[in-house]
């Protein structure tokens, strides 16, 4: 025989009632928070799956902000560099129009005038600064204006050769910033000639490579720097490399005011005496900036003077030489903008994997988490009908006792 006393029937019911509350309150929690799995307790597997995903959710974040940083600082790189082009192009046609043979001193200098107020518009924009009020030219030295003037005038870059790069996802990183010594710096410059020891009073004009297979072929794989000339007493053309190296001249002969080739390069001398000792110097791997090319073309038009056959010659030069060096300053910039459009196509790529991938884990972590509000309520529903039942229940064995019935 099992004998029960009050005080076990009271202990049983007690614990009863709190186990049946407890899981009534549970399921209260699990409505007001919209959360099936509210502590760890609830699923163990489930909240540690949501543990995990929550931490995924939270990468995808960082790097979505890291996917916006680097869409908004492209797209402004991109921006600028395509200001710069429009800039170049009206900078070329002035050029044209100063190759008009026909302009006097007064025009040249006016279209001076507005080429330098087209020089300081386009160091404004080599000189653009992100939302952070960092200059997006300047490399790693985002502090530091790109571009600003020595005491000659001169714009000169003062940042450093640096790229910065912004991881976008993992293993996965994009470029986000261009160098300005890239882009408006380091330029190919046209071929030009020079005198280092002008006796006679000659000059020399109309340098231009004609032909880079015979450059190429001259030297292998890379162009030489410069070239030096020279006349002796017997009228020949004499030639020689930096290294001292002696090249062909097509004709040798010297003939005031006739064009001859170097290695591909055409050039012509005039006025100069045979034997006199003249030393001339062409240049055809050189590197100018697109500031340097202005500066020299807006001086240019300022002080040449044309009343002489050398004035003339050397003005003609410079408006050949800067159309083909504006030619270059927009290639290279061209060039630079296609290669933004291709970061800006794998930023585009990756925040639209970053999106789905977002998606994804969010549906997977609501399925795990969040509450089935109908079953939920069911639950609840049932719940407080079953402690309800267990109360009265609880009430009514509480009252039996042996002194009711003596």
């Amino acid at each position: 025989m099992i004998r029960i006393s009050s005080q076990q029937v009271f202990s049983g019911g007690i614990n009863r009632l709190q186990e049946l509350n407890a899981n009534l309150n549970s399921t209260q929690q699990q409505i007001s928070t919209g959360k099936r799995v509210n502590k760890p307790s609830d699923d163990p597997v489930a909240a540690a799956r949501i543990l995990k995903l929550d931490q995924e959710l939270s990468r995808v974040k960082t790097y979505e902000r890291n996917v916006s940083l680097a869409d908004n600082r492209l797209k402004q790189g991109e921006s600028a560099l395509a200001s710069s082009v429009d800039v170049l192009q009206r900078i070329r046609e002035l050029t044209v129009q100063a190759g008009n043979g026909s302009l006097s001193p007064n025009d040249r200098r006016s279209v001076s005038s507005e080429m330098k107020e087209r020089l300081g518009q386009l160091a404004n924009i080599a000189n653009t600064r992100d939302a952070s009020g960092e200059y997006i030219f300047s490399g790693f030295q985002g502090s530091v204006q790109a571009f600003q003037q020595n005491d000659e005038g001169k714009y000169v870059y003062q940042g450093d050769e640096g790229q910065r790069v912004l991881g976008i996802d993992d293993g996965v990183t994009v470029p986000i910033s261009d160098n300005g010594k890239d882009i408006f710096v380091n330029v190919p410059a046209a071929a030009t000639g020079e005198y280092t020891n002008n006796v006679s009073g000659g000059f020399i004009s109309g340098v231009a490579i004609v032909n880079e297979a015979d450059l190429s072929a001259a030297y292998g794989s890379g162009f030489p720097d410069d070239i030096t000339i020279t006349i002796d007493g017997a009228g020949t053309i004499q030639a020689q490399d930096s290294q001292g190296n002696p090249l062909a001249v097509s004709p040798p002969a010297y003939e005031s005011g006739e064009s001859f080739v170097i290695a591909g390069v055409e050039a012509t001398l005039s006025d100069v005496t045979p034997g006199a000792g003249d030393t001339f110097t062409l240049k055809v791997n050189e590197r100018q900036s697109i500031f340097g090319t202005l500066e020299n073309l807006i001086t240019g038009l300022d002080f040449i003077d044309k009343g002489s056959p050398a004035g003339n010659a050397g003005y003609n030069d410079l408006i050949a030489q800067s159309l083909m060096n504006l030619d270059s300053a927009q290639e290279s910039i061209i060039l630079k903008q296609t290669e933004l459009g291709g970061r800006l196509n794998a930023v585009e790529s990756t925040k639209s994997f970053l999106a789905d991938s977002s998606v994804y884990t969010n549906e997977i972590r609501s399925q795990l988490q969040d509450v089935d509000y109908a079953e939920a309520i069911s639950n609840l529903s049932f719940q407080s009908f079953v402690l309800q039942a267990a109360q009265q229940s609880f009430a009514q064995v509480s009252q039996l006792s042996l002194f009711d019935r003596l």
